[in-house]
């Protein structure tokens, strides 16, 4: 062969070979062919070059992965509160009536409740806020229904009340609510608590749109107070006891005080004041604190001494003696202050009265 033929293929050097001190062994026949050892043939590498992946690819890929998952309901939740179911339904369960004028809730210590009630079932979760759905005349809210309005993550949606005192237009209201923050990713749980049917297409159209709704009722007096096709269609029901109801109502039909503790309770605080045991000195209530106060009393009378006694109130423009004695010792009583020097807060204090009874019954007149 040619020695200058660079196409003919070089003999390769015997085993051993002295001469060639590169040459590798050459296993014996028929021995097994030894896997490559990575160590042995590491080549250390050229200063700035970068480092290889010592591991192959099917060992990178067989790696566990650790996988943390979410905490349990860590997304956003709103309430959906049906006045008129709930305050039925606590009024058979606490007072025996449903009738709403026989008894009184407070509508604070209910929300706050209620959103304690919310934290423990999403602990990880944020509330969003509270839709409150009540009734009032041709809208207009009453004294209660400006007072919810004004508490932090409240929003107080107003169906009409027909002359039979019954809601009308509140379901649409709560479909709409429900269905536009469904549609717009902004809750992921609807805690809806009221017992409607006519909610059964709001639950349906929130849970399109993939929100999982709660169904919350009040404890039944007897039988059910919830549509059976809304239980059906709701993710998850839960039942809120007499014991998360009752601390709520207060001033019971036939609980309120009599005529005669009320004359009683006038004249010692009448002989209070004349005696100095009331303060008259420092620093006086506000004008709004006492006209908040006037509209608390005239509350807590439409529940203690009934609709229709406060109804022969009418129309005013000046209170009876009485009455305008009680007022001023009601109100002298929580404030822990005498209002008798002050007469701009007397005034305040019948305006505050009388703006509350308008609500209830029609245009009255005030500052008497």
């Amino acid at each position: 062969m040619d020695p200058m033929d660079q196409s003919a293929t070089p003999s390769r050097p015997a085993p051993g070979n002295a001469s060639d001190p590169t040459a590798a062994a050459e296993p014996p026949p028929h021995a097994p062919e030894r896997a490559p050892d990575r160590a042995a043939d590491a080549v250390p590498e050229a200063a700035g070059a970068p480092a290889a992946d010592p591991a192959p690819e099917a060992a990178r890929t067989a790696v566990p992965v650790r996988l943390v998952s979410a905490p349990p309901h860590a997304g956003t939740h709103a309430l959906f509160v049906d006045v008129g179911y709930v305050y039925a339904a606590i009024g058979l369960l606490v007072a025996g009536t449903a009738e709403r004028r026989a008894f009184r809730v407070d509508a604070e210590f209910l929300i706050s409740s209620l959103i304690d009630e919310a934290r423990a079932v999403f602990p990880e979760g944020r509330l969003l806020r509270v839709y409150w759905y009540d009734g009032a005349r041709n809208r207009v809210p009453t004294f209660e229904q400006k007072q919810v309005a004004e508490l932090p993550d409240v929003k107080v949606r107003l169906g009409n009340l027909n002359a039979h005192n019954q809601q009308k237009g509140v379901d649409s209201l709560i479909r709409s609510d429900l269905e536009s923050l469904a549609r717009n990713r902004a809750i992921e749980d609807a805690v809806v608590v009221s017992g409607d049917e006519d909610l059964v297409l709001a639950v349906e159209a929130a849970q399109s749109y993939g929100v999982r709704v709660h169904l919350w009722g009040i404890e039944p007096a007897y039988g059910m107070n919830q549509a059976e096709p809304l239980v059906w269609e709701a993710d998850v029901t839960r039942t809120l006891h007499h014991d998360f109801c009752a601390p709520c109502v207060y001033q019971p039909a036939g609980t309120g005080p009599s005529a005669a503790a009320a004359a009683s309770a006038s004249a010692a605080a009448s002989a209070a004041a004349a005696s100095g045991a009331l303060p008259t000195g420092g620093t006086p209530p506000t004008f709004d604190q006492v006209w908040r106060l006037g509209g608390k009393i005239a509350e807590r009378w439409l529940g203690a001494r009934g609709r229709e006694d406060m109804a022969g109130l009418m129309p005013g423009p000046r209170l009876p003696e009485n009455v305008d004695k009680a007022l001023l010792v009601d109100a002298e009583g929580e404030l822990q202050f005498s209002l008798r020097p002050h007469e701009d807060l007397r005034r305040a204090l019948r305006n505050g009265f009388w703006d509350r009874l308008n609500q209830e019954f029609g245009p009255l007149h005030g500052d008497s």
